[in-house]
């Protein structure tokens, strides 16, 4: 099984980088989304320090939906999803192994690029890394809730405009709790509580989503 999921992760994160423009454009959209605020705020050191955390996760989250609509597509076109859905394999396990991928190919990138764009806002380097951190832990969260929304609409038309739509109100926790690590670590706070729920929905949405996702896609398929 471990054999089965690591080959899937790696399949799918070479075809990633063959088709590397749509990770670029991603990585480019979390940039110009993240150093326009700067220019529309103005220079006061305070405010941008203040709004940083949630500009930045704002900006993740709407990057992070970019390349969800493309998460089954290829497989749907192929006619591969139904050798998935046939394979005597756990389905929800296959998912998961897809939702890695792409969490490999899209949130790790933009946690990466997190501590160099907090620059901009003058936040300090112990809390632009703190704020990766909170990105490192939420960022799977994104792409696990938005595995569901990516099967439920599957194959529809306007799906990608459905899909943000259905998956947008379900990140707001995630949003509130990253944001806010970010903001208690500028402060000088402890951040243990707002990771600690980051984990927590990690956890759950690890163990709910890649079920909900599989029943989906066996829905769409039907």
């Amino acid at each position: 099984m471990a054999r089965l999921f690591s080959a899937i992760v790696l399949h799918d994160v070479s075809l990633a980088w063959r088709r590397r423009g749509s990770i670029l454009s991603c990585l480019l959209f979390f940039v110009i989304a993240s150093s326009l605020f700067p220019l529309a705020i103005g220079p006061d050191p305070a405010q941008l320090r203040a709004l940083a955390p949630g500009i930045l996760w704002v900006a993740a989250l709407l990057a992070s939906m970019l390349s969800l609509s493309r998460l089954f597509s290829q497989e749907y076109a192929d006619g591969s999803l139904d050798q998935l859905l046939l394979s005597p394999h756990p389905l929800a396990l296959l998912v998961l192994a897809k939702i890695c991928a792409h969490w490999v190919t899209s949130g790790l990138p933009l946690m990466l690029l997190t501590p160099l764009l907090a620059q901009q806002y003058g936040l300090p380097v112990s809390s632009a890394l703190l704020l990766a951190v909170s990105l490192l832990i939420g960022t799977p969260v994104l792409s696990l809730i938005g595995g569901v929304g990516a099967a439920l609409t599957l194959g529809l038309r306007g799906g990608a405009v459905l899909l943000c739509i259905l998956v947008l109100p379900l990140c707001v926790p995630v949003l509130i709790f990253g944001a806010g690590a970010g903001a208690a670590a500028d402060a000088g706070l402890d951040v243990a509580p707002q990771l600690s729920l980051l984990g927590a929905c990690l956890a759950l949405s690890l163990f709910l989503c890649p079920i909900a996702t599989a029943a989906g896609l066996r829905i769409a398929m039907e």
